[in-house]
């Protein structure tokens, strides 16, 4: 256990990198239609979303402001959920909103964390 101890720096910054990288492919789906995904008017929820889906993502992958950034991010995700996934039933293995749930806690975690090591912060 103390040799996990001395990784955890590094372990807190790949879920950083991590998270934020797959979460800008959303962006990238809902703005571009990319990765098959279709694309979102801008000027809509699903825009917006995909605008901060990017753009948080990016901020919290290269660790610049990604504590707000994840903030942000963490609120957009329980949106998500409580607008999309929510009325479809309560739990998220029955309506199709454990990502949104996930993504929303590990944002909420790194917005407490802050950048860490391996940032451009640093």
């Amino acid at each position: 256990m103390r040799m996990l101890k001395r990784l955890e720096p590094y372990a807190y910054a790949l879920l950083r990198i991590v998270s934020g990288f797959l979460f800008l492919f959303h962006g990238m789906q809902k703005l571009f239609g990319l990765f098959g995904g279709r694309t979102a008017e801008l000027i809509s929820l699903r825009g917006l979303a995909g605008v901060i889906e990017l753009m948080g993502g990016t901020m919290v992958m290269i660790g610049l402001y990604a504590g707000p950034a994840a903030f942000v991010a963490s609120g957009t995700m329980a949106f998500a959920y409580f607008l999309s996934h929510y009325p479809q039933g309560v739990w998220p293995i029955q309506n199709r909103g454990e990502l949104a749930a996930l993504y929303c806690f590990v944002f909420l975690y790194i917005a407490t964390r802050g950048s860490g090591i391996w940032s451009v912060r640093r």
